[in-house]
């Protein structure tokens, strides 16, 4: 009796550790440092600034700008510098955006008048009433068996050419353009859905990769007056070849007099662009801009902004090394140029077609994140910077031209308005940031350091996040988040609130490398075909630069993103060793053949031309390299960063004998895991496991004693 009681006892205790045990295994988090600092103070993070940012809209006499503040409506006189409430702010309905999922198209256009509607419909094109009646068919033949498709573009053309549309109507809604692709030699790829249902379904995808055959692309255009379908010469009466510009067609539009189609179109390479126009008639073609940047690629869709009279417009080059602007006609005749700067333009703000005089942002100054307001003559004179490049500013433009509202800011600095004249001096402070509840939270600014990158030579930057309860005599862990693609920035000017994992006792970091946007085309060049290995060898130089503040501690570094930030921090781990300890990666490509070409060959070159480099990104390469402990997630249904990418990386990490995590979001897509999920890693690997590690450290070294 009494073994038979004492071992109920045991039992019954064994079953409330295994429950107590359980409970802790399903949510471990809770359980964790930082995790009640971290919801405390989180929440309010993004809130803790009443910003001086002011959006307004001007009269169209110039004389007054309306805005809203605190719920109420405000009006600015300018002449006497005063603000009239107007009364409550009527509630802003925010409906949600509803266009095409990622990579695909529109799958209908409506004429300019409303009467009409193009649409495809079993790959063919239509046009029918705007009700949908009447509907006739302009081509026949688009169907799954010869793999023809009208009216609609592949995913890629979506996701990395921003063709959200596959069909055109001219302004007098009497012609449509529209795509024609034949698919029977791209390779399919095959995503398979709905896997936690009892019936999943296949998704079948001409995808095409790195080095596989392109699908052969056409613009057509139909009329619906004389009932017939032009196809436009869009390579010089050549048959489809990866060798010739018109490999690649996008980036289209019309005329403003309707006569001609406007697209641009690049060679495979794409290293040489043309915008072309197209005669609807008789289907030719002709040149108008060619840009070539032969040691890498040219941008595919440079800015453009057509002027009133229809037969100039305003264009934007690298061909210096530094995006300018540049005034041409639609006879492709080079009128002059606007901008030579030894730094890049950013965007066009205002064309005064009667004063003659460009207003636009550019990265003049010596820090090229401050983004600054210019204005020049369309000749080409009296360029003058009108803005302080101490921040970085965004305007909006009085109709006269003669004052200009000014949004200015630093990545410390939160949000002022400010009224300015023509001239660029200070009229009025119109709003100023209120950081009371930022101070009284203890939230920390963040700070910009600078380092030089793997080259020796080159002036990269970053930026510092610390936690609300930082304390300089402690010693914290690191984590790196970064995107880190080519022409991105991780380094900005805006105001930037504190990381929120900071406060789970991290310290975080961003990076750029000379993969970092807005620096030059012969800056950018440096990175091209060296994915994953010039950018990832300035990461880590970024986080070596870090060394010596005595609150980082250097042993506890963790990297985690999402897409190429995926790749980013997966790269990271197994490059670094001696950097970082432990990563995260998300739908991560982890080799570069199994991307996209159009994406990809930008940046990589042809894989005949770079094999080499394409070998040395793959990250099944290095994994029987991997120290540190990493975790890999991926989502089922990802069309984008196919699960192809994970799985390899998993294959090439068991085949090395590796010990490392996986995360699956079932039916989920091209996204991150869960934070949650993401914070518990880092923190057993990055704070639990080392404070073990030292208590054993201790132990050890008090027996030898």
């Amino acid at each position: 009796m009494i073994l038979k009681h004492e071992k109920s006892k045991a039992s019954l205790l064994l079953l409330f550790v295994t429950i107590a045990i359980s409970a802790i295994a399903q949510d471990r988090l809770k359980q964790m440092p930082g995790y009640d600092q971290y919801k405390k103070i989180a929440p309010e993070i993004r809130t803790s600034v009443k910003s001086g940012e002011l959006s307004v809209t001007w009269s169209e006499d110039g004389s007054t700008f309306d805005y809203v503040r605190d719920g109420k409506k405000f009006q600015y006189n300018v002449q006497q510098k005063k603000a009239i409430e107007l009364g409550s702010a009527p509630a802003v309905e925010r409906r949600p955006f509803r266009g095409p999922e990622r990579g695909r198209q529109y799958s209908f256009a409506n004429s300019p008048d409303g009467k009409l509607k193009a649409f495809t419909k079993d790959r063919n094109m239509w046009v029918s009433n705007a009700d949908g009646s009447n509907p006739i068919a302009i081509t026949t033949d688009g169907n799954d068996e010869n793999q023809l498709k009208y009216g609609i573009a592949t995913w890629v053309y979506g996701e990395e050419l921003r063709q959200n549309t596959a069909m055109w109507w001219s302004p007098d809604g009497k012609k449509i353009a529209f795509y024609r692709f034949d698919e029977k030699v791209s390779k399919k790829y095959y995503v398979i859905y709905n896997q936690t249902q009892i019936q999943d379904s296949l998704e079948v995808e001409a995808y095409p990769k790195v080095g596989a055959a392109n699908l052969p692309v056409d613009l057509l255009v139909y009329d619906l007056d004389t009932k017939r379908t032009t196809i436009l010469d869009v390579r010089n009466g050549k048959p489809f070849s990866d060798e010739y510009v018109g490999t690649y067609l996008y980036g289209v539009d019309w005329s403003p007099a309707g006569n001609e189609l406007l697209f641009h179109s690049t060679n495979r390479k794409q290293d040489i662009m043309e915008y072309t126009a197209g005669d609807p008639v008789t289907g030719k073609t002709r040149v108008v801009v060619r840009e070539e940047w032969l040691a890498s690629f040219t941008k595919n869709t440079p800015e453009i902004h057509i002027l009133k009279d229809g037969k100039r417009f305003i264009w934007a080059s690298e061909r210096s090394g530094f995006n300018n602007y540049y005034l041409y006609d639609f006879n492709g005749q080079l009128i002059n140029v606007i901008t030579n700067h030894p730094f890049e333009v950013s965007s066009i703000v205002r064309v005064d077609e009667k004063e003659g005089v460009l207003y636009y942002m550019a990265r003049s100054g010596d820090n090229h994140m401050k983004f600054q307001l210019h204005r020049v003559k369309l000749d080409g004179t009296k360029d003058v910077r009108l803005t302080d490049p101490a921040f970085t500013h965004s305007v909006s433009i009085s109709p006269d031209g003669n004052y200009f509202v000014d949004v200015a800011q630093t990545h410390d600095t939160p949000p002022f308005t400010n009224l300015v004249d023509r001239k660029g001096k200070v009229i009025a402070s119109l709003a100023t940031s209120d950081m009371t509840r930022f101070n009284e939270l203890g939230l920390k600014k963040v700070e910009v350091f600078t380092f030089t990158s793997a080259d020796g030579k080159t002036k990269l930057h970053g930026m510092l996040h610390f936690p609300s309860n930082f304390d300089p005599t402690k010693k914290y862990p690191l984590i790196l988040s970064n995107y880190g693609g080519p022409a991105t920035s991780a380094f900005r000017e805006t105001f930037t609130y504190p990381d929120a994992l900071t406060e789970y006792g991290f310290l975080v970091a961003n990076v750029d490398g000379r993969n970092a946007a807005g620096r030059g085309k012969r800056f950018l060049d440096a990175l091209y075909g060296n994915l994953g290995i010039v950018e990832m060898d300035d990461f880590a130089a970024g986080i070596k630069s870090l060394y010596e503040l005595p609150y980082f501690d250097k042993t506890r570094v963790g990297v985690y993103g999402t897409s190429y930030g995926g790749t980013t921090a997966a790269t990271s781990l197994l490059r670094y060793p001696d950097v970082y300890q432990v990563a995260v990666a998300n739908s991560a490509v982890t080799d570069w053949r199994n991307y996209d070409n159009i994406y990809t060959e930008r940046f990589m070159n042809l894989l005949e031309n770079n094999k080499a480099g394409y070998e040395n990104s793959s990250l099944m390469k290095y994994a029987p390299e991997l120290k540190g402990r990493l975790m890999i997630y991926y989502g089922t249904n990802d069309n984008n960063v196919h699960p192809s990418n994970s799985l390899q990386l998993i294959q090439a990490l068991q085949k090395a004998g590796k010990s490392f995590e996986v995360q699956v979001g079932p039916d989920k897509g091209h996204t991150a895991m869960d934070r949650d999920r993401m914070m518990e890693f880092f923190i057993e690997n990055l704070v639990l496991n080392k404070n073990e590690e030292m208590n054993t450290k201790i132990k050890l070294e008090g027996g030898k004693n």
